[in-house]
């Protein structure tokens, strides 16, 4: 591929959860693309690794730089977005930072974890999305993605703040894209299904649970981190200039079925009662 071939030549892309799983997958999609990249995440080590990784496959003239961020500090997203304006006028971004400290029945939900799930996914997205959009928006215009999950959409007992602060991100996206268009700023979200990262890992390796996942899609394999990242290069990129607002599943067709069967992994935790919903006395 020549430098004129590469549709995000000269593009500034800022991605946060960017030095692990498909935070870093988008990442490396957008600099092979020629995007210049910065990557934001928690783990100085994981990140200056990701960089030394990404580099390898950048294409020639891509920058790739990164900050040590925690996206529910407001200071540090401003700080993150302030280094990738350093790399020239910002364009794209992907809000991949996120995670699940909740996994378990409602009933016997640690309400802290709750709140810091919760601040993780949707204010840390609401707040990448706030200081991102203002420069996209005053320059002219841009594509935001959320990542998302399935489970915003389609119910996954015992997950908790996950699925419910997803589905927060997910209306987020729609009413941003509401209010940004006139700025030209796009905002969509992924909802990817079960992809093969480190947060997964007791899963994909194998077991009842992950033979419930693959009975429930269709296309009947795990995904993996270049899945979500074709969808997110389009999105950032110039075929998709009139498309805004949209949650699209990436999950081989998950989303037509149910949910994830957990018992596997949480009966021997809260008991066949406990998932139910019955909480012992003094609990």
């Amino acid at each position: 591929m020549t430098r004129a071939d590469l549709p995000l030549r000269d593009t500034v892309a800022l991605v946060t959860g960017g030095g692990s799983g498909i935070g870093l997958g988008c990442a490396r999609r957008f600099a092979a693309d020629g995007a210049h990249v910065l990557i934001a995440g928690r783990s100085a080590d994981r990140l200056r690794g990701a960089v030394a990784e990404l580099e390898k496959d950048a294409a020639n003239g891509a920058r790739i730089a990164y900050a040590v961020t925690d996206v529910t500090d407001e200071d540090q997203v401003r700080a993150a977005v302030a280094r990738a304006a350093e790399l020239g006028p910002l364009r794209a971004v992907v809000a991949s930072a996120g995670g699940n400290s909740t996994m378990g029945p409602l009933t016997s939900i640690d309400t802290a974890k709750w709140r810091e799930t919760v601040e993780l996914n949707l204010t840390g997205t609401m707040l990448v999305l706030k200081h991102t959009a203002r420069l996209m928006a005053a320059a002219g215009g841009g594509s935001f993605v959320a990542i998302s999950s399935i489970a915003s959409s389609t119910t996954h007992r015992w997950f908790g703040a996950y699925g419910v602060s997803k589905a927060g991100i997910d209306h987020l996206v729609r009413l941003a894209a509401d209010e940004l268009g006139a700025s030209g700023v796009r905002v969509n979200s992924i909802l990817p299904g079960l992809v093969a990262t480190e947060m997964v890992d007791a899963v994909t390796r194998g077991g009842p649970v992950l033979d419930d996942y693959l009975e429930c899609t269709p296309l009947g394999r795990v995904g993996r981190a270049d899945d979500i990242a074709a969808l997110a290069a389009f999105l950032v990129g110039p075929e998709s200039t009139w498309i805004t607002g949209q949650n699209i599943n990436v999950d081989g067709g998950h989303h037509l079925r149910r949910g994830p069967d957990f018992r596997a992994f949480l009966e021997p935790v809260f008991g066949a009662d406990g998932l139910r919903g019955i909480v012992a006395e003094g609990n």
